[in-house]
């Protein structure tokens, strides 16, 4: 069994918070510098109220670090017109000099997230399928036209672009057939969530077939997951336990206990038993969301884990 990829999240500023952005770029220097080979941005406009620009996040990130990927996990792309998000991930990516990774999703939980953008939350599929395609083809090729339903360009030409001539690898994240169909015609990997290892395995088996058809390599498509968690770090388990429920249920308005079995609590080594049977079935990377008292705390978290990993697969 190989070691995974382990990927934590930066967290978002908002001073009035309490969480500055300095605070934010701190925690990513100190993850670059220990070893974590990646850092996650969420992405929303106005999701319950609350928000994040992945890219703006992930932008600043990119000045402050060397070493570790940057990955939007996810960005709701269908929020937003194709031609200029080309236009922010290929400058990303030069400015990171290839580590950005672009993961996907189409989200839906608050429809007035989607109408306060002035897009019908019933498009959104459509609509992410057909900016894939788009922008796909103004970073790789000198030229694009396109007709679809929800956008046209004609001959547009953009520079700069990606730093690989390949353009960005994507990521495409959610649980739905759908999302299986997005990640065998555009993704370079599926982000998982709420998933068991069973359906991990076999959704990735589904994925292979697909890729097959539409003329792509099964092997060249990983998996992965992102798992919401938290870490005990004190001995004080029901401290832990109640500051992931509470965290979840706020963000998402569902109660914590349709979350909980695909959201453990534990010390690292109980975080790492968890999950091996998501190894065992494919899972080549991993985004830690630990719900932890600060993100200097959430990169000594996700070290832990990573460290526990290694002990049990070196076992």
């Amino acid at each position: 069994m190989q070691p995974p990829k382990f990927f934590i999240p930066t967290g978002a500023w908002n001073v009035r918070a309490g969480i500055s952005g300095q605070q934010v770029l701190e925690a990513a220097k100190k993850a670059d510098a220990a070893g974590i080979d990646g850092i996650f941005a969420g992405d929303h406009v106005t999701f319950y109220g609350n928000g994040n620009d992945g890219i703006t996040c992930l932008t600043a990130v990119a000045a402050v670090t060397e070493r570790v990927e940057l990955m939007t996990s996810v960005y709701l792309l269908a929020l937003r017109h194709p031609t200029p998000v080309a236009l922010q991930c290929a400058m990303l990516d030069q400015l990171c000099l290839g580590r950005f990774i672009l993961g996907v999703g189409i989200g839906g939980e608050d429809a007035n997230e989607w109408w306060a953008c002035g897009v019908d939350p019933k498009t959104r599929g459509r609509r992410t399928d057909e900016s894939l395609a788009i922008m796909r083809s103004l970073w790789t090729n000198e030229e694009t036209t396109f007709d679809g339903q929800y956008f046209k360009l004609d001959k547009v030409r953009m520079q700069p672009k990606p730093f690989r001539e390949t353009g960005i690898t994507v990521h495409i994240g959610g649980r739905s057939d759908a999302a299986l169909k997005r990640t065998a015609r555009f993704g370079d990997a599926w982000m998982s969530i709420w998933v068991s290892a069973r359906r991990m395995k076999e959704a990735g088996e589904t994925i292979a077939e697909l890729a097959t058809t539409e003329g792509r390599d099964p092997n060249a498509i990983t998996k992965g997951i992102q798992l919401w968690h938290s870490v005990v770090l004190d001995g004080n388990r029901e401290a832990a336990k109640e500051r992931l429920a509470r965290r979840m249920q706020g963000f998402y308005q569902i109660p914590y206990e349709r979350f909980e079995r695909y959201s453990p609590v534990g010390t690292p080594e109980e975080i790492a038993e968890f999950i091996a049977p998501y190894l065992e079935a494919g899972c080549t990377h991993l985004n830690l969301l630990a719900v932890q008292t600060d993100p200097d705390e959430t990169v000594d978290a996700g070290l832990a884990v990573k460290n526990a990993v290694a002990k049990m697969i070196g076992r």
